[in-house]
């Protein structure tokens, strides 16, 4: 379902009404339909299968490397992510990253931050978010185990309210064996470690 941009544009017209302003002036003319063009992209995932980056795997076993073959987990840091709170309908922005005990089979690395994409283009909250993402990767890939660490800047913290500019908020989603804080430690650790 795409995004019905005219009636954003209409709602963000009695929106500039409701606040005093006049919605006619130059630096606002253009604002309603601005903000139904972004909305547009902010909210592009709504209706998306998530799991459709995750379809396209590699057989670990008979795939084109079978040397290869991992012996721990494959994870992918410092995914960038934005999205929207559905409770205040202010950004949240920050950084994924992403752990999986591949099972029989892997998937391309450009994958995964697809999935944060589709994901985080909805109206969310973050500890959501991280759980769509982990059972998503858990359900496509048959992994052993999945770590989801979310770690975001949500502005409904940072400019209203307390108007804490430095805080952020970290959520972890675990699946299979990386469920047990024991077994996911180390990849705790390497989220942190520097490159």
């Amino acid at each position: 379902m795409a995004v019905d941009r005219e009636r954003i544009a209409a709602a963000v017209r009695e929106i500039l009404e409701a606040i005093g302003e006049n919605p006619d002036r130059p630096g606002l003319k253009l604002t309603p339909q601005r903000v139904a063009d972004a909305y547009g992209e902010f909210f592009a995932g709504v209706g998306q299968d998530a799991a459709a980056p995750l379809r396209h795997t590699i057989s670990i076993s008979r795939g084109p490397a079978p040397e290869t073959t991992p012996s721990g987990a494959v994870m992918l840091r410092d995914i960038h992510f934005r999205s929207v709170c559905e409770h205040h309908l202010l950004a949240f922005r920050g950084r994924a990253h992403i752990a999986y005990l591949p099972g029989g089979r892997v998937v391309g690395l450009g994958a995964l931050p697809k999935v944060v994409e589709i994901l985080s283009a909805r109206p969310q909250v973050q500890e959501r978010l991280g759980e769509q993402i982990a059972d998503t990767i858990d359900d496509a890939l048959d992994a052993h185990g999945v770590l989801v660490v979310l770690d975001a800047s949500h502005d409904c913290v940072t400019t209203r309210g307390e108007r804490q500019q430095e805080a952020t908020t970290v959520t972890v989603a675990a699946r299979g064996s990386l469920a047990e804080p024991a077994a996911r430690a180390e990849l705790i650790a390497l989220i942190g470690a520097p490159p």
